[in-house]
């Protein structure tokens, strides 16, 4: 299955055969979304069909006779706003009164469809169908006023929850209340739908505020670590000292048998292989069970990578990349080989990142009960059809007992795709035969996360005796996330050797125009057994760019060419970088557009001595769905201590409509400090096996003194609106490395930066 299938599988992007549904339910009109061929859908009438659920998936939006709209959001909400964005989708083109839009976060009932939150995907791939899920409301609501006014449907308008006919006009609610709904949208029909152009949206685009603000702020938001069951214990895991292949061979309980509340530990057993070697501490109260927890003497039989550390799988990375024989070809374009022999001059160089966390606010946690051999399990989570059939797999039940209440996530980045730490949590349950809370505690989710895979990135340039480019290799090594959790979804290899994990290796195929170009990925399986390698917000591609980024400022030097002029060299749009309808529309030549506008922003910029502007550009996470981003990094360096400090950074971004501009620019505010944070702190190194840095004490994010001016522009565009939410972190530690060299003559080539890397080059 390709990456095109898996978004597909997701978010219902083909309607090719598919219909909508109205119809009046319960006195409210009920909007959903239905296979086309189906056999209930043969017999029955689309009211009747809804009316006993009948259909899968998916229910869009309801309208109570009140006129209240509630539009059911399937994807998790973790500080991105993703519900405001979407409802607005659907409100514009219904003509709804936003004042009366209220969104409901729904549960894993399988007529939600397939859910998964990640990748910046949400807008980019509901964004056609809920505007024909909303233009088809409208429609229906339109044709059932005319009735009631009694007025030709042609002289009918929507505006603000109301339909006008002249002088006359009727709001929703009173439609509804009056009206039947029982209509069928064919395929046909929703390609016609007329959607509004960008001039007539009153929402899309607009100013608003974040329909889950107010919860989040009085307090009353549930978030999974809000969760409370009657009857319910505590428990918290003891963490085995590898991922992999632990055994638990005595258990000493005697010192927790003081603690008070303490109630008794369970050696859990996983039949889904997820965690292994692990023991579980319940008590009457959370307190208890971390007291207990640490009180417990836990002997093991630890796995094989007991002794590996960060320096070991770096150096197999490194002896990876360096092995031609390793890996499969993602990029084979010109002939390598053949400029590689014409070549006058070469440039080699080796990129490497570090093990990095998620470090999520809210600590990973689920609480769990049975009921009626129904197993309930609330928790925050982002790939519910990934993390359920785990779940069902270790309770040796099927998926059709397993529940998921989806809650507000403090944090996701990634980490809460694969809710592994619900496991522990309805074994432990299922053990002690009650309902269970199980909460990590900090050091705990950090030694049970799926850290970003340390890497080895090495690059290789060509250039002819005149000192042109004329080619470049590229060969990466890492562990790799999907590799692990969703191995399906890994497409072959051009020279079909391995199975490729995309989200490993996009941003390779860039977007520069390169005669001869060729790339080469590879699992680095010291890692892949070590760690479960995560998907880290923009997840391979914190790698990539910034050897990528880096290596092109490292051939415009050697050319002696502009790095700015450099790059707009290669970003001609011309032959596959032309882009195409609708995710791409412009290609490379919009890239040059916000690197240009960039240019001019910067180029009369004062600086003060040592201090130097570096620059980057970003494509997004994937050629399929690109967001187009350029940053300048204005950084000063210390010559005596080597500090570095970023005192502003300036971000031009293409990322077609905006549908919520202030979701728009809190993701790309958080993206550039999250991105400045891995650039220059984050860090905890494999030590024995597994991650060493598990607290604050010694895992430094980005601290607020620390936090940079940012200048973020918006270019106005009418395109295909594409992911925000991960693009604008990975081209921070290249434009800031780039700056670097420009100040010291140093090429940092490791992430963190470190000043010590400056001083001791």
């Amino acid at each position: 299955m390709t990456m095109k299938n898996i978004k597909d599988a997701k978010n219902n992007v083909s309607l090719s055969r598919r219909r909508f549904l109205v119809g009046t339910v319960s006195g409210s009109l009920l909007m959903a979304f239905a296979p086309l061929v189906s056999a209930s859908g043969l017999s029955k009438s689309p009211q009747e069909t809804l009316k006993n659920k009948l259909f899968s998936p998916t229910v869009w939006f309801e309208i109570n006779p009140q006129g209240e709209i509630n539009i059911n959001i399937a994807k998790a909400e973790m500080g991105q706003h993703v519900g405001t964005a979407l409802a607005r989708v659907v409100a514009d083109e219904l003509g709804a009164d936003w004042s009366t839009v209220s969104i409901t976060h729904v549960d894993t009932d399988p007529k939600w469809g397939y859910m998964v939150t990640g990748g910046s995907w949400s807008v980019f791939q509901s964004f056609k169908p809920l505007s024909q899920a909303g233009a088809a409301g409208r429609i229906a609501l339109i044709e059932a006023a005319a009735k009631i006014l009694n007025c030709p449907v042609e002289e009918c308008r929507v505006e603000n929850g109301a339909v006008f006919c002249k002088e006359s006009s009727i709001s929703f609610g009173d439609i509804v209340a009056k009206g039947t709904f029982n209509r069928t949208f064919t395929p046909e029909e929703i390609n016609a739908l007329p959607l509004k152009p960008a001039s007539k949206r009153t929402l899309v685009g607009k100013p608003s505020s974040a329909l889950d603000i107010p919860a989040k702020t009085n307090g009353s938001a549930v978030y999974g670590i809000d969760i409370e069951l009657k009857g319910m214990v505590y428990a918290r895991p003891i963490i085995p000292p590898t991922r992999y292949g632990s055994k638990v061979t005595k258990v000493e309980d005697s010192a927790a048998q003081k603690i008070k509340g303490y109630l008794g530990y369970h050696i859990l057993q996983d039949p889904s292989e997820n965690i292994q070697g692990w023991v579980a501490v319940h008590a009457d109260t959370y307190y208890g069970a971390i007291k207990a927890a640490d009180a417990l003497d836990v002997s093991y039989q630890a796995g094989e990578t007991a002794k590996v550390s960060e320096d070991d799988i770096l150096k197999e990375g490194a002896r990876l990349v360096a092995d031609k024989s390793e890996g499969g070809l993602f990029v084979d374009e010109g002939d390598f080989v053949a400029a590689s022999d014409k070549a006058a001059n070469t440039i080699d160089a080796v990129y490497r990142t570090h093990t990095a966390l998620h470090f999520a606010l809210e600590p990973v946690n689920a609480t769990v009960e049975e009921k009626d051999g129904h197993w309930h399990v609330y928790t925050g989570n982002q790939w519910q059809s990934l993390t359920l059939p785990a779940i069902a797999k270790a309770l040796q039940v099927s998926d059709e007992n397993v529940v998921m209440h989806q809650q507000y996530l403090g944090g996701g980045f990634g980490r809460r795709l694969f809710g592994d730490y619900a496991i522990p949590a309805v074994l432990t349950a299922k053990a002690i035969g009650k309902p269970v809370k199980m909460v990590f505690t900090r050091e705990d989710d950090s030694r049970f996360d799926q850290p970003r895979s340390p890497s080895v990135v090495s690059f290789k340039a060509l250039f002819d005796k005149n000192n042109k480019f004329t080619g470049m290799e590229h060969a990466l090594a890492a562990g790799w996330p999907t590799l692990s959790m969703a191995p399906g979804f890994m497409p072959e290899s051009l020279d079909k050797k391995i199975r490729v994990d995309l989200f490993s290796t996009s941003g390779t195929d860039h977007w520069y125009s390169m005669e001869n170009h060729r790339v080469r990925a590879i699992n680095n399986k010291l890692a892949q057994k070590t760690i479960l390698p995560g998907w880290l917000r923009s997840v391979g591609q914190g790698w990539i760019i910034w050897g990528l980024e880096s290596f092109i400022d490292e051939i415009a030097h050697q050319v002696k060419v502009d790095p700015i002029d450099f790059r707009l060299s290669m970003l001609d749009g011309l032959g596959k970088q032309a882009g195409k309808a609708p995710e791409s529309v412009g290609g490379a030549k919009r890239l040059a557009n916000v690197l240009t506008i960039l240019q001019q922003k910067t180029k009369n910029v004062k600086l003060a001595k040592n201090e130097a502007i570096g620059v980057a550009v970003s494509a997004g996470q994937e050629r399929t769905m690109p967001a187009w981003m350029a940053c300048a990094a204005q950084v000063h360096v210390e010559p005596s201590s080597g500090k570095i400090t970023v005192k502003k950074l300036t971000m031009i971004v293409d990322a077609g409509v905006i549908v919520h501009p202030d979701g728009a620019l809190a993701q790309v505010q958080g993206s550039m400090l999250w991105g400045t944070s891995l650039a220059l702190h984050e860090q905890s190194p494999i030590e024995n096996g597994q991650v060493s840095n598990i607290n604050l004490n010694t895992y430094s994010p980005l601290r607020m003194n620390d936090v940079p001016e940012l200048d973020i522009e918006f270019v106005e565009s009418e395109e295909f609106p594409v992911g925000l939410g991960e693009p604008g972190v990975v081209s921070i530690a290249p434009a800031i490395a780039n700056a670097i060299f420009q100040i010291t003559g140093v090429r940092v080539r490791d992430l963190p930066i470190t000043s010590a890397a400056i001083k001791n080059a």
